[in-house]
């Protein structure tokens, strides 16, 4: 890649973003086949995977979100990084039609002959049913896809001319947008995930997955940043200063997440409901047990443990190992949170489940990189840029 500092543009993209688009094709035909051979296997793998990279998109669009309501001046230089993550909420707005395609192989509540036979199912057919399960789903794609064009488009107007009406219309959109946000990756969370088990529930759930969503998105911003490194592109602006904020965020939000996830398991083991535990002892029998401890260790005490010291966080190498690392267990804790409801007894690992993150994971890589190299890699035109460039921690 050829970076032109002046104008702050990627003047030639290379060939590098087409093998991303390859890739995908790969996965695709993969995916396909999986879903010829066993469909019920092929929905739950493509289920996880689709969780995985729209989190990354969710995590992006909360902090644009944030970033314009409390007026930051640190994060502008990551700013245009964060748009284009968010940006890609179209692509998810199209791959979300295989799981609605998939609604009869995924979820028990969509059989009538099973809700039929059910104590409590019937009692919630009013909320879980396949019309108005798309038609949520629609919406919430209509509220996100909406509110990163509508951001996206105001930042790159910006980067023509500044004025104080675009960044206070940037402002002021982001405050309804924040609530609009909170109510519907709530409420995507329990139609999605939780209820996939449709007898289980937790009022903290929507909690867990949104601090899961923005804990992985700062870790892939961690990668990005590593990525443009590598190929000098905002080398002499992006210093350990950045890197300590952004270090900070990705600590702050693991610790965010694992509270969530242990706040939920108190309320339940010290209430001990019979309906409530059953979702805690599904994961407690066979292989399920390893997965289980794996991730409030690896997932949190290990990370948690590198990444209080400074120095990890002012080491941009060290700093990258956390962010894969915790990019890795926030795919484990969605495959642990979903596969259990498909292979109840011990952990099963198809090829399924490398195909379908394929195939997602280099689209949306092709995708992200198609858009960060067509406009300038940084606002060009915000007021702060300079401060920014050279933030220093206090």
């Amino acid at each position: 890649m050829q970076f032109d500092r002046s104008t702050y543009r990627i003047s030639d993209a290379g060939t590098g973003i087409r093998n991303w688009l390859l890739i995908a094709g790969v996965g695709l035909i993969a995916s396909a086949a999986g879903a010829f051979v066993d469909p019920k296997q092929f929905f739950f793998s493509y289920l996880t995977a689709f969780a995985f990279w729209c989190t990354l998109a969710l995590g992006g669009l909360i902090f644009v979100i944030l970033h314009h309501l409390f007026g930051s001046t640190w994060s502008v230089v990551i700013r245009r990084m964060s748009e284009t993550t968010m940006r890609t909420m179209p692509l998810f707005a199209v791959l979300v039609i295989p799981i609605l395609i998939g609604i009869p192989w995924l979820y028990h509540w969509a059989d009538p002959s099973y809700v039929a036979g059910d104590y409590a199912l019937p009692k919630k057919a009013g909320y879980l049913n396949v019309p108005f399960f798309v038609i949520r789903t629609v919406f919430y794609f209509a509220v996100w896809v909406t509110l990163s064009i509508l951001l996206y488009r105001a930042s790159l107007k910006q980067d023509e001319s500044y004025t104080r009406e675009n960044a206070k219309y940037m402002r002021t959109l982001s405050a309804p947008a924040a609530i609009l946000y909170a109510v519907t990756i709530t409420l995507a969370s329990f139609d999605w995930l939780m209820s996939l088990d449709a007898h289980w529930f937790s009022t903290i759930y929507g909690l867990w997955f949104f601090s899961g969503a923005v804990t992985a998105f700062f870790a892939y911003t961690t990668t990005n940043v590593v990525f443009l490194f590598r190929h000098n592109i905002l080398k002499e602006d992006l210093t350990p200063e950045h890197f300590h904020d952004i270090g900070k965020l990705l600590f702050a939000f693991m610790i965010f997440w694992a509270y969530m996830a242990l706040s939920q398991f108190l309320l339940i083991w010290y209430a001990n409901f019979p309906k409530e535990t059953v979702f805690y002892l599904a994961r407690w029998s066979g292989s399920w047990r390893a997965l289980t401890l794996s991730i409030p260790i690896i997932g949190f005490a290990v990370p948690f443990v590198i990444l209080i010291m400074r120095i990890t966080k002012r080491n941009l190498n060290l700093l990258a190992g956390m962010a894969w690392l915790l990019l890795g267990m926030h795919y484990v804790d969605l495959y642990w949170n979903i596969m259990p409801n498909l292979h109840t007894e011990t952990v099963v690992v198809s090829w399924m489940d490398v195909a379908t993150m394929l195939f997602i994971g280099a689209l949306f890589r092709w995708y992200y990189l198609r858009l960060f190299t067509q406009h300038a890699v940084v606002p060009v035109n915000d007021p702060k840029l300079g401060a920014s460039f050279s933030f220093v921690n206090q």
